[in-house]
């Protein structure tokens, strides 16, 4: 692995201001190498950061990439991290042309990793730095204390999704309004919304009614506005002291909770093992936006790429083979999913509907099938809306918001089915739905949901460890249940509870006899499993696991 060469760096350096030109963003500083397969081997284990902690892990996948690629081998064309500055990786036997469409790409990714909101907390400092200390870190545990390091590693990495991500993300948000008082935000916050449940309009207007003692009297507003809610609600006064009365609960995720009020963990011999837990911690908490971005991440590459690639007049005599690669890169398949060219679909799609006007409230209420397709307000505010997609989502909302039938049909997309052909016995593929919803629902399933699991600090009995998922129609894996609660005993240093659901399956209905068939085609049964779902909890005492239904 060496750093490019003077004369790559300056045609990348011609990229990037290129690419300022066309409205990206990004910092100055990047470093890019030059590496073989092999290299791209043994870093991808590591999620490409070279500095990442050795585990056993890493070495098993290191082979079993090994072994695929003497099967199968093939070209990786790039590899970026999110780092400061950002680090991308570049086959050792890529032309100058396709590097340049590459490092385009690249650009986009770090456009992306350092002007999306879901990528805030990675921002204030450099990750490889904090994991080459890391890494020091827990060697020198390794020689203190041996094998029990990976013992805790490996148990901390089984609950690394429990994470409070989105926690960490609102905590960067939080800022103290010294304008509004604590009995302000009580009342529009909690008071109004929670207590009393008024509806929408009525909120809207309470707003309105302070917004209007602001301006006959801004230095006795708050007066002016509660001497109203007195006689209105003459409950709130009670209820607003009691309120400030309550010890304020500080909400923590499974990990952080671990580590904080674990007897076993806070023992003077075993603290050593909390700066493990918090390695494994901070690390998962830097590749959750990536994981929850990968749709509009590839997607907004692969737009730049070919945006910037074809106006660059230093590809000339390679049209057509930029067109063969970016074709293998972005092709839409007929079955699955690719996320480079869904996502860069759906970024033109923006674009051009909101230079038309097409994104507006107007054009949704239009039925004609005619007045749709003619209606364009000529608005030009197509670049600006991809912009703000691109800071402010993640992929469940980009997807939930701009995919509709129209985007479907205009595709041609789908939702597949498959049935063995008992006569010829093959696996058949046919088109299951053109609906936009039922596509739309498949895309969402395929991305990452981790279980929402929290701890119940009221159900925590003596040394006892109460769970509580919060259901969501998805059940917990049950064949990791038993080794996670086994590793969460062990760094708890007592029995774990964990409140779940479990299905309750009922004999499944079938497809008469007589439909069974479709010229000549027989088609499998169409088994639709009653479910009904009820509350478990599960046990985790001296490494024995046992179940109870509730």
């Amino acid at each position: 692995m060496e750093l490019i060469d003077q004369k790559t760096k300056k045609i990348m350096e011609g990229c990037k201001e290129r690419a300022r030109d066309a409205g990206l963003s990004f910092l100055d500083e990047s470093l890019e190498y030059i590496v073989s397969n092999r290299d791209l081997i043994e870093l991808s284990p590591k999620n490409m950061i070279p500095t990442l902690y050795d585990y056993w892990v890493h070495d098993v996948e290191v082979l079993k990439e090994k072994g695929k690629y003497e099967l199968y081998p093939g070209n990786p064309y790039e590899t970026v991290i999110n780092t400061r500055p950002a680090i991308s990786f570049y086959n050792d036997n890529n032309p100058d042309w396709l590097n340049v469409m590459i490092f385009y790409h690249v650009i986009g990714h770090i456009d992306f990793f350092q002007n999306n909101v879901f990528f805030k907390h990675t921002w204030e400092y450099d990750f490889t730095g904090e994991a080459l200390s890391d890494k020091r870190l827990i060697a020198r545990l390794r020689s203190e204390h041996g094998r029990y390091v990976d013992y805790v590693i490996e148990f901390a990495r089984s609950i690394d999704n429990l994470v409070g991500y989105h926690r960490e993300l609102s905590g960067l948000d939080h800022v103290d309004c010294k304008d509004v008082s604590k009995r302000l935000n009580y009342y529009f916050d909690v008071f109004l919304q929670e207590v009393k449940s008024i509806k929408i309009n009525a909120y809207i207007k309470e707003i309105e009614r302070y917004n209007k003692c602001l301006k006959e009297n801004i230095d006795h507003a708050e007066s002016l506005f509660f001497a109203e809610i007195e006689t209105k609600y003459p409950e709130f006064e009670a209820l607003y002291k009691k309120q400030l009365e309550k010890k304020i609960h500080r909400i923590t995720d499974v990990m952080s909770y671990i580590m904080e009020h674990s007897e076993f963990l806070n023992k003077e011999t075993n603290k050593w093992m909390k700066s493990i837990i918090e390695v494994v911690r901070k690390t998962s908490l830097f590749f959750q936006p990536q994981i929850r971005t990968k749709i509009m991440n590839e997607g907004w590459a692969s737009y730049w790429h070919e945006i910037l690639f074809l106006k660059d007049d230093r590809i000339k005599g390679h049209e057509v083979d930029f067109a063969r690669v970016n074709a293998g890169v972005t092709a839409l398949p007929r079955v699955g999913l690719n996320p480079y060219a869904l996502g860069m679909r759906m970024f033109y799609d923006i674009e051009e509907m909101a230079n038309k006007g097409k994104d507006l409230y107007d054009f949704q209420r239009i039925q004609d099938i005619n007045l749709r397709k003619k209606y364009d307000q000529e608005t030009n505010r197509g670049k600006q809306k991809i912009f703000d997609v691109r800071k402010n989502l993640c992929d469940f909302m980009f997807i939930n918001f701009f995919i509709d039938q129209d985007f479907v049909n205009r595709h041609k997309l789908f939702v597949s089915g498959k049935r063995m052909n008992r006569q010829k016995m093959v696996w058949e593929y046919f088109v299951k739905t053109k609906d936009a919803n039922a596509y739309r629902n498949m895309i969402l399933n395929s991305l990452y949901h981790p279980p929402f699991i929290e701890v119940d600090s009221e159900k925590n009995k003596g040394n006892t460890l109460y769970l509580v998922h919060k259901f969501e129609e998805k059940p917990l894996v049950k064949e990791y249940i038993n080794n996670t609660m086994m590793g969460i005993e062990y760094l708890w240093g007592g029995p774990v509870q964990l409140e779940t659901s479990d299905a309750l399956i009922k004999p499944k209905s079938k497809v008469p006899q007589s439909f069974q068939y479709f010229f000549g085609t027989q088609i499998d049964e169409q088994e639709k499993p009653d479910i009904h779902w009820q509350r478990v909890v599960y046990t985790m005492f001296n490494k024995q696991l046992t179940k109870k239904i509730l």
